[in-house]
């Protein structure tokens, strides 16, 4: 979703922030993030929060008990879903990285259902799609994974869609600017995507 491309509220650096924001700015940059992106440009208008958002973010991106590649492919899904620009861009790059597959990336962009190989892949989209979808998940989708990744990994995963839909409506919300040299993908796209369910995903 772009909108003005510029934001709709001041998105400024380090300098332009009082001192508690400067001091959560840090944090961020000295984090595996390494740089202040997306929706805590705008977070940090509120830096009590910021702190708290960037914490629980660190921990959803980085230490959840999931492997890394699944983890990017159930944010892609939500960057998807709430066709959040900045999302999408940042994490399709992070997946591809990470060992997802282009074309199923491509997939996903185009509202088809990927053609998974492994079973683990589908599983998380699946699960990711029924949560997005409906706000809720079968049995046939939720037993897999939890059998896969046990009680902490499932959690995990829910938190994981959570916490990126928050990202996404931040990010819409604000009309957080995509990172410099990188082009909108959804454009002026209102509203949500429908993802579909894979044939045979319950």
């Amino acid at each position: 979703m772009s909108g003005d491309r510029n934001g709709r509220i001041p998105l400024p650096g380090r300098d332009g922030l009082p001192p508690e924001g400067q001091a959560v700015w840090d944090k961020i940059v000295s984090s595996p993030r390494g740089a202040v992106v997306g929706p805590l440009r705008a977070v940090l208008r509120a830096p009590e929060l910021a702190d708290l958002w960037q914490e629980f973010g660190a921990y959803c991106r980085y230490r959840t008990s999931l492997p890394e590649k699944l983890n990017e492919l159930a944010i892609v899904v939500v960057g998807r879903r709430w066709q959040a620009d900045v999302e999408w861009v940042v994490h399709t790059r992070v997946g591809i990285a990470a060992g997802l597959d282009p074309d199923h990336i491509d997939a996903i962009r185009d509202s088809v259902p990927p053609a998974f190989e492994d079973p683990a892949e589908a599983e998380v989209y699946d699960f990711a799609v029924a949560l997005l979808q409906e706000g809720d998940v079968s049995d046939a989708v939720y037993a897999p994974v939890r059998a896969r990744w046990g009680d902490q990994g499932i959690v995990e995963l829910t938190a994981v869609i959570g916490y990126y839909s928050m990202v996404a409506m931040m990010l819409n919300a604000h009309r957080v600017p995509v990172p410099d040299g990188e082009a909108p993908v959804f454009g002026d796209d209102a509203g949500l995507c429908d993802l579909p369910a894979r044939k045979g995903a319950a």
